[in-house]
């Protein structure tokens, strides 16, 4: 159990800054592009109290956790936070600025990545241990952040990398894949129970940690 707690301890930050910030990313994105909606309503914060959700900020990462450390396998460690309020119609070019307010979350999950990466390089470099409690919140900071990344950047609607491929689809081929959303949370269970979720994910995880290798020690 006190493994388990340990755990626990070391993910806690990564998991809940990575999911919180991620959000926040997509409100300030849309403001800056013309919606107003988040700011108005506090969620361009990093306050992470303003953006959790205690089934997927809370309970969910900490049911994966468990059940990888209790069960075994790696899985995948992941949650969502309060989705930001986003009116895509007072976007200055909704489906344009749709995009850029999708890729403003992945893209700040991989600069949380590689500022862990940075913190990592540090440690090891003032001599810090392997099993240290701060190196491996470092470690656990990169792979959060880098399957948060991977799996909202999949081609998906509801998730991010559904918004940008509808963003770059012709109308009529963006608005018949828009029909697929109601369906995309139950795709998304049914890949991930298969198994086949994670070799999906095995492209835009290699590219993050490519991106990450560099500033590593």
């Amino acid at each position: 159990m006190e493994t388990l707690i340990q755990t626990i301890t070391v993910y806690a930050l990564p998991v809940l800054f990575g999911i919180t910030l991620h959000e926040a990313a997509h409100g300030y994105v849309a403001r800056m592009l013309g919606d107003p909606t988040a700011y108005q309503m506090g969620r361009v914060s990093l306050n992470p109290v303003r953006h959790i959700d205690t089934v997927g900020t809370i309970i969910v990462p900490l049911f994966l956790l468990l059940s990888s450390k209790l069960f075994g396998g790696a899985g995948i460690l992941f949650g969502w936070a309060k989705p930001v309020p986003v009116d895509w119609s007072r976007l200055r070019q909704p489906k344009r600025d749709m995009a850029w307010v999708a890729v403003a979350g992945p893209a700040s999950n991989l600069f949380m990545g590689i500022v862990w990466a940075v913190s990592l390089r540090l440690l090891l470099g003032f001599g810090a241990d392997l099993n240290d409690f701060w190196v491996r919140m470092a470690v656990a900071g990169i792979q959060v952040n880098l399957v948060l990344m991977a799996l909202n950047l999949f081609p998906l609607l509801p998730l991010d990398g559904g918004r940008i491929l509808f963003s770059l689809l012709p109308s009529g081929l963006a608005w018949r894949y828009a029909k697929l959303e109601p369906y995309g949370l139950l795709i998304l269970i049914a890949l991930m129970v298969t198994g086949a979720l994670w070799v999906l994910l095995q492209p835009l995880l290699g590219l993050g940690q490519i991106v990450i290798r560099w500033f590593l020690p």
